[in-house]
């Protein structure tokens, strides 16, 4: 029997993700050593491998095939536009994808007027400004804190996750328009589905227990 591999997106959400597993009666202890300078981790018993990967290399790795399955937010797949299939919403790690910035920058929202708009996820600001709201605007690619860019005038307005919004009202900003719901998502790659269809799928299955 191959080993199925999973690639887990490094922090919260892998932890998260173990965790499950555990409950699954799937141990991998490890991967709870906060020491480990390890980058694969396995589990024997039920031929199954795991690596923690950043977040945005968690797509490729899965529509690549050197993961079979992999463990990453609705924002990150979103924005890498990866072939994949997107299988299961697990429920956690939820906040909202937003569009940000002060109450004034509401009309221009509403005028369709030509805006910049910073954020990190460029691809999903693109999509959702020429696709939902046919308004042609100037995407600024930002990685450190966006909430910044309206602030000095880079931006009109900004595209950002939202959890508690509490950095938004603490900088005189706001969320203007909710973009999408986000959460953690199980994604699988496309022959892995076909090739191990039913180990994939009793996981799934199993997964789906400890969720609801």
């Amino acid at each position: 029997m191959r080993y199925l591999t999973f690639a887990l997106a490094k922090g919260r959400l892998a932890k998260k993700t173990l965790a499950m597993f555990e409950q699954m009666g799937i141990t991998c202890e490890e991967a709870k050593d906060p020491d480990t300078r390890k980058l694969i981790f396995t589990n024997e018993e039920h031929k199954i491998r795991f690596f923690l990967a950043k977040a945005s290399d968690v797509p490729t790795y899965v529509e690549y095939g050197a993961a079979d399955i992999g463990v990453v937010g609705k924002d990150t797949i979103m924005e890498e536009g990866r072939n994949l299939y997107e299988v299961m919403d697990l429920g956690f790690g939820r906040c909202r994808m937003c569009v940000c910035g002060p109450a004034s920058a509401r009309e221009l929202l509403s005028k369709n007027e030509i805006i910049r708009v910073a954020s990190k996820y460029p691809n999903i600001a693109k999509n959702y400004f020429s696709e939902k709201k046919n308004q042609t605007v100037e995407i600024i690619k930002l990685n450190g804190s966006v909430e910044l860019a309206p602030l000095v005038d880079l931006s009109e307005v900004i595209v950002d996750i939202v959890e508690t919004g509490s950095t938004l009202r603490e900088n005189g900003l706001e969320v203007l328009e909710e973009i999408c719901p986000l959460s953690a998502r199980v994604v699988v790659n496309q022959v892995s589905l076909k090739m191990e269809h039913e180990r994939i799928r009793k996981l799934l299955n199993d997964l789906n227990e400890i969720i609801h």
